[in-house]
């Protein structure tokens, strides 16, 4: 089955309908029938980012449920192992602009296999990634 990875500016693009990539968010999932897959720092991502209670801090708290009630979403829970591992490619890809959060996301879609992305970061590009938003 095919699965996907979901970064934070899927679910804010999702989220806002002022956003540019909102209409494709919504497209996807409205076709997508296969698995998403996401991290617990782009859960941490998601509740930074609507931290403000004016700031959609529900949105972030009621996508997380529904995450974790979808069996076909998987959240790969923070560990130290692959904080270390993000971390490491975060120190190895200084010419980079990547964010450590990424660094954990492109190190666990190397681990699954995983070649597309719910996003339009061109990090994820640069990674060897296929960013789905863009």
């Amino acid at each position: 089955m095919r699965i996907v990875f979901a970064d934070s500016y899927f679910f804010f693009s999702l989220a806002n309908p002022n956003d540019p990539a909102h209409e494709k968010a919504v497209d996807f999932t409205r076709s997508y029938t296969g698995r998403t897959m996401t991290t617990g720092w782009v859960i941490t991502e998601l509740g930074d980012g609507w931290s403000k209670p004016a700031d959609r801090r529900e949105t972030s708290l009621q996508i997380l449920a529904e995450l974790r009630s979808n069996p076909n979403a998987i959240i790969v829970p923070c560990t130290d192992e692959l904080l270390q591992q993000g971390i490491d490619l975060f120190a190895q890809r200084a010419d980079k602009e990547w964010t450590l959060t990424d660094c954990v996301s492109f190190v666990v879609m190397k681990k699954e296999g995983i070649t597309e992305a719910l996003t339009g970061d061109r990090h994820f590009e640069q990674a060897g990634c296929v960013a789905l938003l863009k």
